[in-house]
């Protein structure tokens, strides 16, 4: 073999590092109208194909499969979280009456109602039991059982709670925005294990966990980020936000995460791989007031509830409505699917 052909048959087989995909491009395409009224958080079912928004005295259900056809069912009072269940089934926390109410999803008709403690908002269904976790603002976490529709147990933290994430191995984190920091529950035994410190994270809201890295993030209201490492139950990073973030909206099949900041009127897109951790990558304009999100894991298609306001009161207090404004903003990858 030619000394020169020898010396590119060798190079053929070296190693080349591996160059990471660049990040999809993601923009506000377009908006469904919603009815007139209050929100908070969302979610998609993508068995039946239909996003949930829990509204002030109802749900408002979206057809995302062709129309968007709209229709509101069930009566809630202030309804904060709305989680799809199986079985056609969703369960939505009713905080002016401390219950948490199970519809069917098809006919809107309640199924159960279940009392629990003051002031029930973010929700989350652990996927081993079946069983629907709710956090309290009151500073109690009630596990239900939704077949039964009554409580299981009674975990009782300290007042403040938001968001929760459950790690692999059943572990829960619960977010408490009045003292910084990441409460942590045995999921198995209801045991309360030490908090984790969120130094430099004032207010943590939206909560969300990454499997393959193990990390969490959490959305600060000091317009940061937190990344926390959930096996060693530490804060390891802070990214730069927005204004006003509340949910953090996780695309773990795409590798993102996404945080809505609401006062900005942007969404943060976060990479969660890299050598580094978690980065900001981009920063997608929407509209303000858009704080909270749903993601259709079959497209990658991120919906965020919102509305247009009046002129802000003097006494500080939120601005009204514009009547007819109330809409979802429609936020698209490059490609989809």
């Amino acid at each position: 073999m030619r000394p020169l052909l020898a010396i590119l048959v060798a190079l053929s087989f070296i190693a080349v590092p591996a160059v990471a995909s660049p990040a999809p491009a993601y923009r506000a395409v377009s908006s469904i109208a919603l009815p007139d009224g209050e929100w908070d958080y969302a979610s998609v079912d993508p068995v039946s194909g239909q996003l949930f928004v829990a509204r002030a005295d109802s749900i408002t259900a979206v057809d995302l499969s062709g129309g968007h056809a709209l229709r509101s069912f069930g009566a809630i009072a202030q309804g904060h979280a709305v989680v799809a269940m199986p079985g056609g089934r969703v369960a939505v926390t009713s905080g002016r009456d401390d219950s948490v109410r199970l519809f069917d999803q098809a006919s809107g008709t309640q199924i159960t109602s279940t009392k629990v403690g003051k002031g029930p908002d973010a929700a989350l269904r652990d996927p081993k039991t079946g069983d629907l976790i709710v956090m309290e603002r009151g500073g109690a976490v009630s596990v239900i059982d939704p077949e039964a529709g009554e409580v299981i147990r009674t975990i009782v933290l300290e007042p403040g709670l938001e968001a929760a994430a459950l790690d692999r191995t059943g572990t829960l984190f619960v977010n408490n925005e009045k003292l910084d920091r990441v409460d942590v529950v045995n999921g198995s035994t209801g045991a309360i294990l030490p908090p984790i410190v969120l130094a430099g994270c004032e207010g943590p809201s939206g909560l969300a966990y990454d499997a393959k890295t193990d990390r969490l993030i959490a959305a600060c209201g000091n317009d940061k980020a937190a990344v926390i490492d959930a096996a060693h139950r530490k804060l390891v990073g802070l990214l730069d936000i927005g204004k006003g973030p509340d949910a953090v909206v996780l695309d773990a099949p795409r590798r993102l995460a996404f945080v809505p900041c609401s006062q900005d009127g942007t969404l943060v897109e976060i990479a969660l791989d890299g050598a580094s951790g978690p980065r900001v990558v981009a920063t997608i304009k929407t509209e303000a007031g858009a704080r909270t999100g749903a993601l259709d894991p079959r497209s990658g298609i991120i919906y965020l509830p919102t509305a247009r306001f009046g002129p802000a009161p003097a006494d500080g207090s939120r601005p009204a409505l514009i009547p007819g404004s109330v809409h979802l903003i429609v936020v698209q990858p490059d490609v989809v699917g």
